[in-house]
């Protein structure tokens, strides 16, 4: 069989599978972050299996429509959605709001660059700037005042955004044959869409991709065995300017304490006392970076790896939910009583501080 035909083939029925296995854990659970990652899956399953179609029957105007509407828009943001319910009452909304406004300003600078494509949405840009900057401001004042609301306005952005681009792509009238290719590399693009749907595009992947990496990395920071060896505090009881100045320097102690923290938390990892979020939301971390590289490389002419980083991408995913006892307290074959592992209990010195 084709490499381009087997390869996304095989990665849209792990990712139907994975979808599956998070839907029946939701069952049992209802967990919200559960539900929006199974939604996330979904979609890259969907993508990738337009691709698998394409490269056995050739692009058609519906099988391109979808496969940008589930993976060029859709799939990340809902990932990264996912990890803003699962670390909603922490402080990461404050990482999940500058998410959302770099964001903004990326697709507002994008359409800045771009005049000869962007020249009629201008204003849009414009207005996903001052509705991103506005969401953002929300969930970072939620955040501060430990209200732990700001994951709904998380959803009221990505959700927002999805039901547009619905909106924009049933507006949209492509010209023939309905479907837009590089002509170097043979990979779809999006050059004739509108430009008000593309936009969408920077805006959903920036901040869900940032959200699923940083979450992931956050994640991992709360719950390894911590060395501090810059102290910084960001309870919101604090004077106002000695907040700004934790916030200000919290990046920087977090990473300084982060890369200091990672021979404790290796040395835990072996000997089995450290917390499954540790090395799961590593493990989800690769999954959400791999394909931006083996997509910047596929800009480049560079196709081989377009595929296999997209399989690596699931197989990293599905390897860090199924590590997690947060998402997979146990597993089974889905939607039966059939346990294949059973539940596991987390070592007590798992979350040291």
């Amino acid at each position: 069989m084709d490499a381009n035909v087997f390869l996304p083939a095989l990665t849209a029925a792990l990712a139907g599978l994975f979808f599956v296995a998070l839907i029946d854990q939701w069952r049992t659970r209802r967990r919200a972050y559960q539900a929006i990652w199974a939604l996330g899956i979904l979609f890259f399953g969907l993508a990738v299996a337009c691709e698998a179609v394409a490269a056995a029957a050739g692009w058609s105007e519906p099988v391109y429509r979808v496969w940008y509407l589930t993976g060029a828009v859709w799939t990340a943001g809902w990932l990264g959605l996912g990890n803003a319910f699962l670390l909603g009452r922490t402080r990461f909304g404050f990482a999940f709001a500058l998410c959302l406004f770099f964001a903004g300003l990326f697709t507002f600078l994008t359409a800045r660059r771009n005049p000869e494509i962007y020249s009629d949405a201008s204003t849009t840009a414009m207005l996903y700037f001052l509705v991103a900057g506005v969401l953002a401001l929300a969930v970072a004042v939620e955040t501060y005042f430990q209200n732990w609301r700001w994951p709904w306005m998380a959803l009221l952005a990505v959700g927002g955004a999805t039901i547009l681009s619905v909106v924009l792509m049933l507006m949209a009238t492509l010209p023939p044959p309905g479907y837009a290719l590089d002509p170097a590399t043979g990979v779809p693009t999006a050059a004739i869409l509108p430009p008000e749907l593309r936009l969408l595009t920077p805006f959903m992947n920036i901040t869900g991709a940032f959200a699923l990496i940083l979450g992931a990395l956050f994640s991992a920071y709360v719950f390894m065995p911590k060395k501090r060896v810059l102290e910084y505090s960001l309870d919101p009881q604090q004077p106002g300017d000695q907040f700004l100045f934790n916030l200000f320097i919290a990046p920087v102690a977090i990473v300084v304490n982060f890369a200091a923290s990672l021979p404790g938390a290796l040395k835990a990892l072996f000997t089995g006392r450290i917390n499954s979020r540790v090395p799961a939301t590593l493990l989800i971390a690769a999954g959400a970076f791999v394909p931006t590289v083996t997509d910047s490389l596929n800009r480049f002419g560079s196709t081989e790896w377009f595929q296999v980083g997209k399989l690596l991408s699931v197989l990293f995913l599905l390897a860090g939910f199924l590590v997690s006892t947060e998402t997979f307290s146990e597993i089974r074959v889905p939607f039966t009583h059939i346990v294949l592992r059973g539940r596991r209990a987390e070592p007590r010195e798992a979350n040291g501080s």
